[in-house]
């Protein structure tokens, strides 16, 4: 499906979109920002917001369809009765409610965790930086899947990290090319420290590593000495049968994994409330650096949500969520299958947010978002998903958030771009092959 790449994560980049800005203090800047680049994800927010455009850029949750007056009660009482509490400092690994609550919650997906061993964070991706801030230093390398999520490269590139990408398919990241990625690097003097995956409903492929993989993967890993980073923010949004058991519920070693998890697609982004499921050495240094970069967490949106998980019906919640984005989901396969010209093909999720398109040969996905745009809808391209710009014959369709007419509608739009992208291409493919047959 990929090939795999071993490069730097990104050069610096500005916002795009925007004039360079007169910097008085360039040259000064730790060496670091050189590596902080923007997302091509939160480049495209301004123009997908245009009502006229349909976007299936960005994985908002849709937090329209949570009981609003329930969360607003819910959070008037917590005031009433432990405000003196809820608003007061907190500590750096989190309300220790809030952490048995949570266990409770990755219990559904075969986890079994100590409270002690969960550190709370603002939202997952704070988890997913404050690991990279205490093992990766500058020169180190990371090991993702092809394609990967956009901020996560974007975190590794601001501690000066290499990735090496590892080939996936539609059964997930596959064993032996990560074995073969791991031994090479071993080989030149790189080990990896970290694996870094999103296992379930993958953010951007959306494909889910299959059950026979999952041992075979933590296998390659631990005899390696990697650390497997389990980003899981989507793992209860399965829309049918149970919840796909965790990476580290099956690791054999509990060292060997650490598990991050979230609330913002199975409650409220608005929260940012996440967490690491971590071994008690690396829970102690991610307590610490919690600690040096924001001295607490906020007590205040942490008993929020653990008022809400004690007091409402948060399971019936999700299984309204899921029938949601199922229709959605839906709604959007439906109209690729009804709408897209011979030649593009698609992944088929089985639960979170994202469908991931391949264009035809020859088609640029990211050339083509200006005239997608023009013609009123928005998506994300492939480039954004890949360390070394790869990609450009990818997109990322996300359903999770316009209704389905107008997802319907969007993937209509996009159907007729790429409609004449490829009707352009035979036309100046075939100008260009009758100009070189001319020649001498």
């Amino acid at each position: 499906m990929h090939t795999q790449s071993d490069v730097p994560s990104g050069p610096p980049g500005g916002r795009p979109g925007r004039l360079p800005v007169p910097d008085p203090w360039r040259g000064r800047f730790a060496a670091r920002t050189s590596g902080m680049i923007a997302s091509e994800v939160r480049a495209l927010f301004a123009v997908a917001a245009r009502p006229e455009v349909v976007s299936l850029a960005g994985g908002m949750p849709n937090v329209s369809a949570l009981p609003l007056e329930t969360v607003s009660a819910v959070t008037a009482d917590l005031v009433l009765r432990e405000g003196a509490v809820a608003l007061q400092y907190g500590s750096a690994q989190g309300v220790a409610s809030l952490r048995e609550s949570i266990c409770d919650v990755m219990a559904l997906e075969g986890i079994a965790a100590r409270p002690d061993d969960v550190v709370v964070t603002s939202g997952s991706q704070q988890a997913l930086d404050l690991v990279a801030r205490i093992f990766l230093d500058p020169g180190d390398t990371v090991v993702t899947e092809a394609p990967t999520y956009v901020t996560a490269i974007n975190t590794f590139a601001a501690y000066q990290a290499r990735i090496a990408h590892v080939p996936m398919d539609g059964e997930g990241v596959i064993p032996e090319a990560l074995s073969a990625v791991l031994a090479r690097l071993r080989a030149e003097g790189r080990a990896p420290k970290l694996f870094y995956t999103v296992p379930t409903f993958q953010n951007p492929a959306g494909v889910t590593l299959s059950a026979a993989r999952r041992p075979r993967v933590l296998d390659v890993c631990r005899r390696a000495g990697v650390l497997v980073l389990e980003d899981n923010p989507y793992g209860l949004l399965r829309y049918d049968g149970e919840p796909v058991r965790a990476l580290r519920a099956d690791a054999a070693r509990g060292h060997d994994v650490v598990y991050l998890g979230s609330f913002s697609k199975t409650f409220a982004p608005g929260l940012r409330v996440g967490w690491a499921l971590a071994p008690a050495a690396v829970r102690d240094k991610l307590v610490l650096a919690a600690e040096s970069a924001i001295l607490s967490q906020s007590p205040f949106t942490q008993l929020a949500v653990d008022r809400y998980l004690r007091t409402q019906p948060w399971q019936d919640q999700i299984k309204a969520f899921r029938e949601m984005y199922r229709e959605r989901r839906d709604a959007m396969l439906d109209a690729l299958a009804a709408y897209m010209p011979l030649g593009v093909t698609w992944t088929a999720p089985a639960g979170g947010f994202f469908v991931w398109a391949t264009l035809p040969e020859g088609l640029d996905a990211k050339a083509m978002l200006p005239r997608a745009v023009a013609a009123r809808v928005a998506y994300v391209p492939g480039t954004g998903f890949f360390a070394d710009g790869g990609g450009r014959a990818h997109m990322r369709l996300s359903f999770c958030y316009p209704p389905p007419e107008r997802i319907r509608e969007g993937v209509r739009r996009l159907g007729d771009v790429i409609a004449e992208e490829t009707r352009l291409r035979d036309v100046c493919g075939a100008a260009a092959g009758a100009g070189r047959s001319a020649g001498p």
